[in-house]
């Protein structure tokens, strides 16, 4: 693989698939990728420890089945991780917790190449990216950086306020709404306003496709997908790996232990 799979995806304005891995292991990349039936895998980097060997293994496990990458990077310390992430070879890169659109403006610039034209801070390190292309033109080099995905998280009442400020920024190209952290920061448990962090969904939807952003959403089970379709959603995300762990030790491993428990 020698070129961003997602960035192509959009360009083409196709629907993208993924999924969610905590694990650093490239196993769990590469049997996820057999299946055939994702375009890229998604390392929620903002849940789990990693090394930078982990990333470059990541990506390697990916680019052998033709997927994509994209990792989750905290709001601290995004600058240096999402560089170092998308120098291993990740294609697009989610920023968490940002709350105000000029947050957002010094975090483009931060990942776009340091060019006249882009007049962004990434400069030329000499790294795996994509494929292991080390030592390509500049300019070769300046148009991989340019094309990796940038995506946001959308996820605090102030960032919502400024949804079609941030929408308009160019280099966002994905913004993706964040019920937990929403919720947080209204001082309210997501399950007490669902009804609220729903509407404020629709309405980041709404605006980011009034601006040409895609809006990307996460579903646990496909029967969840229609509702995001019918909102002009094509960029999904289906399960999380601790999530579907979680449901087996807890419903599962609950019904073995009483079942046991009588014996």
């Amino acid at each position: 693989m020698k070129e961003n799979k997602i960035r192509r995806l959009l360009n083409d304005n196709k629907c993208t698939t993924s999924t969610r891995l905590w694990s650093t292991w490239p196993f769990y990349t590469e049997a996820i990728g057999a299946t055939g039936n994702f375009d890229y895998i998604e390392f929620v980097g903002e849940y789990a420890p990693f090394t930078q060997l982990d990333l470059e293994n990541i990506c390697r496990a990916a680019e052998l089945h033709n997927m994509g990458s994209m990792m989750k990077v905290d709001f601290q310390g995004r600058k240096y991780v999402a560089q170092k992430a998308v120098a291993a070879g990740f294609q697009a890169i989610l920023f968490a917790d940002h709350h105000t659109a000029d947050e957002v403006r010094e975090t483009v610039e931060a990942m776009k190449s340091d060019t006249p034209w882009s007049k962004g801070r990434f400069g030329v390190p000499s790294r795996r990216f994509i494929g292991t292309q080390t030592y390509l033109p500049q300019l070769d080099h300046a148009a991989r950086l340019d094309d990796v995905v940038l995506a946001f998280m959308i996820e605090k009442d102030c960032s919502m306020k400024q949804v079609e400020e941030i929408c308009q920024i160019e280099g966002v190209d994905m913004v993706q709404f964040g019920p937990s952290d929403y919720s947080m920061s209204l001082g309210k448990n997501s399950a007490d306003i669902v009804e609220d962090w729903k509407a404020a969904e629709r309405e980041m939807i709404e605006t980011a496709l009034k601006y040409g952003v895609r809006p990307r959403c996460e579903v646990l089970k496909p029967d969840q997908l229609q509702y995001y379709i019918d909102l002009g959603v094509r960029d999904f995300s289906l399960g999380d790996e601790f999530k579907k762990l979680r449901e087996l030790w807890v419903d599962d491993g609950a019904k073995m232990a009483e079942i046991v428990s009588k014996l």
